[in-house]
């Protein structure tokens, strides 16, 4: 309960302070990318559930290329604020698994399903391991294989060991860390 108060607290105030910088890269998005500026997919939430994941859109509507603006978005995490929103409804804390779409959190078996228990979150350990994740699967020979066999294998072993260890000041780190990578 504590974290779920703390969560919709700091994404509310994160909301009111930020509110001038989503208006702009929204409206941004618009222009950018000739659509609505916004990116709704569904990902799979706590116990398994789906929910709608809100994201800037970085992606031209008639092309698959990532624009200008987009790349920028994505380099300094903005295309990811509105999931602020997501963390005020409750489908996701600050700190927990990055959610993913379906077919990989929700296949999980045996002891890698407890990852499931936890809210997805907006950040974690394995989202700044992985900050460059977009680059580095560009580097790749097959790609998807080796997000299969590498990146999310060791992403769901970080996301097991924060389940077992997990804590308020150990969540502020990470909270930490993460505006670091950020801006670094």
């Amino acid at each position: 309960m504590v974290k779920r108060i703390f969560d919709f607290f700091f994404a509310l105030v994160g909301i009111l302070l930020l509110s001038p910088m989503l208006l702009l890269c929204w409206l941004l998005a618009c222009v950018d990318t000739h659509s609505n500026g916004l990116f709704l997919q569904t990902r799979i939430g706590q116990h398994g559930k789906q929910f709608v994941i809100y994201k800037f859109r970085t992606m031209h509507c008639k092309t698959t290329k990532v624009s200008k603006l987009g790349a920028f978005l994505r380099r300094y995490k903005l295309d990811e604020i509105p999931q602020l929103f997501n963390i005020l409804r409750g489908d996701m804390g600050i700190v927990g698994p990055r959610p993913d779409i379906a077919g990989y959190y929700d296949t999980l078996q045996g002891e890698e399903r407890k990852v499931l228990e936890l809210k997805p979150g907006l950040t974690s350990l394995a989202a700044i391991k992985y900050a460059n994740e977009e680059q580095l699967l560009a580097q790749q020979e097959t790609p998807l294989q080796y997000n299969d066999t590498v990146l999310f294998p060791d992403k769901v072993k970080m996301n097991l060991d924060y389940f077992y260890k997990r804590s308020f000041w150990g969540d502020v780190k990470i909270i930490w860390k993460t505006i670091v990578i950020v801006f670094k």
